[in-house]
């Protein structure tokens, strides 16, 4: 399954969550990035989230080998963070995300 979270508006973020089903710890993991997205990011960003129970094969491209696995393709260089999210300081840290005052 891959669907997307939410449209980019003139966004410079580009995210992709492997997930692997409807378990508890992905379930939070996107709760957790689609927080941390619209309290640091506005409108300018696009999460793609990939199950990999439906789509192993996509764990390739992006060399998935934990989930659930955030990856920042844009903007550049590419980041990956691996667990839940639910430390949002590291989240904003591996992003290189300031956070808004």
């Amino acid at each position: 399954m891959k669907s997307q979270a939410r449209k980019k508006q003139n966004g410079s973020w580009d995210l992709r969550l492997y997930v692997a089903g409807q378990t508890p710890k992905s379930i939070t993991a996107l709760a957790n990035l689609r927080k941390i997205c619209e309290d640091h990011l506005g409108d300018e960003y696009n999460i793609e989230i990939i199950d990999l129970v439906r789509n192993p094969h996509l764990a390739r491209q992006d060399q998935i080998l934990a989930i659930p696995t955030l990856v920042r393709n844009l903007p550049t260089p590419i980041k990956k963070i691996i667990g839940d999210l639910s430390n949002t300081e590291k989240v904003l840290t591996g992003l290189d995300v300031r956070p808004r005052g």
